[in-house]
């Protein structure tokens, strides 16, 4: 089972950069495919940003892509998310997903279902 535990998060004036942090335990942590997801209050929760346990294959939703950047450190069991030219719209509960038992590439959509273990959340919120 995969314990993830989010932080970074913030208030942040539109324009500004947030780091997001998910940290990891109790897994083989380079076999695990990794996401983020966000959820604004009245709406579904979003998958913005997926990478290979490698760290080589990155995915991004067109809502973030260009601003947002994902990577990982294996060594340090963690997975990053940089926010730059944030948006009011992008305020939301960010959580990290992760689905284990993979070696190269993530053939699953991006979306809740296709992962399993689950992050508390942590919140960004950008003001205009």
């Amino acid at each position: 089972q995969v314990q993830l535990v989010e932080s970074g998060g913030g208030s942040v004036q539109a324009g500004g950069s947030l780091r997001l942090s998910c940290a990891a335990s109790g897994y083989s942590f380079s076999s695990v495919c990794l996401g983020w997801f966000r959820q604004a209050p009245g709406n579904e929760r979003e998958g913005i940003a997926r990478i290979s346990p490698g760290g080589s294959m990155t995915y991004y939703a067109d809502s973030v892509k260009g601003r947002f950047t994902i990577s990982r450190d294996n060594a340090k069991n963690t997975m990053y998310l940089q926010m730059n030219s944030l948006k009011p719209e992008d305020t939301a509960m960010y959580y990290c997903a992760a689905r284990g038992g993979y070696r190269n590439s993530c053939p699953f959509p991006l979306n809740p279902p296709s992962y399993e273990y689950w992050g508390q959340g942590t919140q960004v919120t950008v003001s205009s």
